[in-house]
């Protein structure tokens, strides 16, 4: 009788702990599932588009093309406010470029450029018009600057030259751009709202892996570094040499 108690106790225990198992099983499972969601992300961007004096006289050229991206303070819904800065301030004026431009607006004042939205532009307009898919140049200032560097990294074959104007920079993904692509940075040493060190750090980085590296410091010169940058013509000049092979 005594064996036969131990047996049945013995079973009774084995039974709980299995039933343990298997509760803790389902507890986890509930804890951890598997899903999957297709999501869709709408951006509206308002945007100028420029076209030189010849495009419509050359009607079988292709012309090359600049993508900039612009600071902060132009960011929102009215598109005017682009003018206050860069490539735009200077069409504004009057300036003649050989090449188009096109200058997209970030509509979130307080929010990074959402880089896909605006590559997914210049998908669309590449389709529109008469552009050289292998002189596509990418620039950018302060906050833009930043986005440039970005969209350098995520999309590292479409562009054939980049400049970046006091941006922050990825130095832990230099690596990942593209080794063939040139580059020139912008930035002045009194710069209090995007340290210079952020451009001097990511020029030395690309520069010890071999990267084609041009660095204009402006000592002295505070956040607003762009002014001088945009209006070096030698930064358009080696633009119009660079293509993607």
């Amino acid at each position: 009788m005594e064996t036969l108690k131990m047996y049945n106790n013995l079973s009774l225990k084995i039974l709980i702990g299995v039933f343990l198992m298997i509760f803790s099983s389902c507890s986890a499972q509930k804890q951890l599932i598997e899903g999957e969601e297709e999501t869709l992300i709408r951006e509206n961007l308002q945007y100028y588009l420029y076209f030189p004096k010849t495009y419509e006289a050359d009607e079988g050229k292709l012309f090359p093309m600049l993508l900039f991206l612009h600071g902060g303070g132009e960011s929102g819904d009215s598109l005017a406010v682009l003018k206050k800065n860069g490539p735009p301030k200077m069409l504004a004026e009057g300036k003649q470029f050989p090449f188009m431009v096109l200058a997209p607006q970030n509509p979130h004042k307080k929010q990074w450029w959402n880089v896909r939205a605006v590559m997914k532009l210049l998908d669309t307009v590449m389709t529109q018009y008469r552009i050289d898919p292998k002189r596509i140049y990418l620039s950018g200032l302060s906050r833009g600057g930043s986005a440039a560097w970005e969209m350098a990294v995520q999309y590292p074959d479409r562009f054939a030259a980049l400049a970046v104007v006091c941006g922050m920079a990825p130095v832990p993904y230099a690596s990942w751009i593209n080794k063939d692509l040139p580059i020139w940075v912008f930035h002045g040493t009194e710069d209090r709202s995007i340290p210079f060190s952020e451009s001097e750090a990511m020029v030395a980085a690309l520069k010890q892996m071999g990267y084609d590296v041009t660095f204009t410091v402006y000592e002295g010169v505070g956040h607003d570094s762009w002014i001088q940058a945009y209006q070096t013509e030698a930064l358009y000049d080696w633009m119009m040499k660079q293509k993607l092979d």
